[in-house]
């Protein structure tokens, strides 16, 4: 029979071959789900791995799916680190598109440049401010930062809600629940013509630089890291964890609040209810499917949004539900936290 026997030490090959043998599951579970369901295995794959990549423009819409994962999992990688759980990614996102939004709509024909920025900067401090509120509840109150965060996700749907359906509604909008379209100038500028790719691919890039640096080459990186694997030792070391919790939670909302507003202005260009599209719950997966590393993070957002893309497709081409992208999203990090088990953990053939 097979049985568990604990390492020495954590497997550093494992570390790296864990999310790559996790993704192999997380096919060959799709080949039999789509064998169950009635549909083509190998065009179902072909939906998933090969359409979003075919051509240019396929590849230019998984950037735009794969910015707004990439830039919230960099927060989220900041936090997660630092032994700070903030599932609430999701609530920071809609917030910042919200503030993002409110600066956008006051721009008119004669507002100029100044204004994008501005809206950016706008959608960092939502996110912020967002989160702010589970670290001022988790620092003075104690209070659980995972479910403060996760609950404030559903209030900030309803402060959405509340503002496209009230006072932000279009009144030329033949009662739509949404704001008026962005004026073009508030609008994130594209990198490319005929393509919906804009500058939050550029902060996007930039941002795994500067994680990276911030984590790996700084000394405040260094104390986050410390406070998360070893709490006692860091406030030994004279860390501060209450500057650690805060330094987390707004850096991963701001990273959040950001991504919201390249979304919001970008390839939404206004605000409805359709703003929650996921992505922060989405982006913890990226996160861990990364290894919490900027660069892993990286070709993990990429995959995700190939789950993004394939499962609108696998809607209009192959008649599957909606559920389909979040079957892939939850296979995938089951799987990963099946085969992380191989890190601490070798696999025994023991007889009788």
């Amino acid at each position: 029979m097979l049985r568990l026997e604990a390492r020495p030490q954590p497997s550093k090959l494992w570390g790296y071959a864990s999310p790559l043998l996790a993704l192999a599951i997380t096919v060959l579970i799709g080949i039999a789900l789509f064998e169950v369901l009635g549909k083509d295995p190998v065009r179902g794959l072909q939906v998933f791995f090969w359409e979003p990549i075919k051509s240019t423009y396929a590849l230019s819409e998984l950037l735009v799916k794969a910015t707004p994962l990439l830039i919230i999992a960099l927060g989220l990688a900041v936090c997660f680190r630092s032994n700070v759980w903030n599932i609430g990614a999701e609530g920071q996102y809609i917030i910042g598109a919200v503030f993002a939004g409110g600066v956008a709509l006051t721009a008119d024909k004669g507002t100029g440049l100044w204004i994008v920025p501005a809206v950016i900067l706008a959608g960092m401090l939502g996110g912020m401010l967002w989160a702010g509120i589970t670290a001022l509840l988790r620092d003075r109150f104690n209070a659980n930062e995972i479910l403060v965060s996760l609950m404030l996700v559903y209030v900030a749907v309803q402060v959405l809600n509340y503002l496209v359906y009230g006072p932000w509604k279009d009144p030329a909008g033949y009662n739509f629940p949404q704001t008026k379209t962005f004026e073009r100038v508030a609008q994130m500028p594209r990198l490319m013509d005929g393509s919906r790719v804009n500058i939050g691919l550029l902060f996007a890039l930039l941002g795994v630089a500067g994680v990276w640096l911030f984590l790996f080459r700084t000394v405040s990186g260094y104390a986050q890291t410390v406070g998360g694997l070893a709490p006692m030792a860091s406030r030994y070391a004279g860390f501060s964890s209450r500057k650690a919790l805060w330094v987390a939670l707004l850096t991963s909302g701001g990273a959040a609040g950001m991504a919201g507003a390249f979304e919001v202005a970008g390839p939404i260009g206004q605000l409805t209810p359709y703003v929650p599209a996921g992505y922060g719950f989405a982006a913890i997966i990226v996160a861990f499917v990364g290894r919490l590393h900027p660069v892993g993070i990286v070709f993990s957002a990429v995959l995700m949004s190939m789950f993004y893309i394939g499962g609108e497709l696998a809607q209009s081409r192959l008649g599957l539900p909606k559920s389909i992208t979040g079957v892939f999203q939850g296979l995938l990090l089951f799987s990963l936290l099946a085969c992380d088990t191989l890190i601490a953990y070798r696999v025994r053939w023991k007889k009788g």
